[in-house]
């Protein structure tokens, strides 16, 4: 859509019951009462916006990353572990340099930078390469640490989970021909709603407008998930079709009878860890005080509920 600011956005669908009661907590209120984190002594170890996850909430946080590897495993995904560290090239042939430089977080004697998302590996993974047209779609799942300053935003989100320095998230990436790569944008978006879905969070789509998208993208969904504490729809995943920009600065190629040309990448959170957490904290809370689990998450817990320590 044709746009100046997230005011031009575009609803295209909504899913579940947004559960809507007062009185209803907050994430990082349930998170104090069950003893989930910690963000004073966090402070103490690093400074403000990081924190430590303690007891049920570092099982959970562990609990969701398995989960959601394991649901897009199912799903035709190859799971990557990638280096944390990435080096300048990395970083520009994503789209990250030279624009978001101050967002990132550099290592002074090395040409190396903690990775803001595990697409900047994952885009370099096949940089410099030519890969046969049978091979493709590639498509990779990782989980990786992710480290944003999040210039600009300070005094926004400073409670809880929402927007830290640090956090985990799941990440999807496609490599596909040029012909397919509409109908994969599709695709890789409905492969993060189906995580929403499984966990029983309400969530909306919103199609980005020009003005709103991200430097690489051409094309983007926003699932922004219900957080019944705060009563409102929140970020949860960008999915995005970037066509050949990240393709042509990491040169990265397909051949196929017709010759050599781009590859299209695509990528999308599959989800961001934190958020998923705050969200099934505030959906999920009880009058006695316990959070109620949804059932897919149950094996990876160990129990449906969490309760006071």
């Amino acid at each position: 859509p044709d746009g100046l600011s997230e005011a031009d956005n575009v609803e295209r669908h909504r899913w579940g019951d947004p559960r809507r009661e007062e009185g209803l907590l907050e994430h990082w209120q349930i998170a104090e009462r069950l003893g989930l984190f910690e963000n004073e002594r966090s402070v103490r170890i690093a400074q403000s916006r990081f924190v430590t996850l303690m007891g049920a909430g570092a099982r959970l946080e562990r609990g969701l990353i398995a989960f959601m590897l394991d649901h897009h495993g199912r799903n035709g995904y190859r799971e990557m572990a990638p280096p944390i560290l990435v080096n300048s090239a990395s970083l520009t042939g994503s789209g990250q340099l030279p624009k978001f430089a101050d967002e990132s977080f550099r290592c002074a004697d090395d040409d190396l930078w903690l990775t803001p998302t595990a697409e900047v590996p994952l885009t370099a993974f096949h940089r410099d390469e030519v890969i046969a047209a049978d091979q493709l779609p590639l498509r990779y799942v990782a989980h990786t640490p992710c480290f944003r300053r999040e210039a600009g935003s300070y005094g926004r989100d400073t409670r809880g989970l929402i927007r830290l320095h640090q956090f985990n998230k799941v990440e999807l990436y496609w490599f596909c021909h040029p012909d397919h790569s509409a109908e994969a944008h599709q695709q890789i978006t409905a492969d993060a709603e189906a995580v929403l879905e499984a966990l029983e969070l309400p969530y909306r789509k919103i199609e980005l407008c020009t003005g709103d998208m991200g430097f690489s993208a051409a094309r983007t969904y926003d699932l922004e998930v219900w957080l019944a504490g705060a009563a409102a729809y929140r970020e949860i995943s960008s999915c995005s079709v970037c066509g050949d920009f990240q393709a042509r600065r990491s040169a990265i190629r397909l051949k196929d009878s017709n010759g050599t040309q781009l590859v299209h990448t695509l990528n999308g959170s599959g989800l961001a860890v934190g958020r998923t957490m705050a969200a099934l904290l505030e959906n999920g809370q009880q009058a006695d005080g316990s959070v109620k689990l949804p059932a897919a998450l149950v094996p990876y817990f160990g129990s449906e509920h969490i309760t006071p320590a």
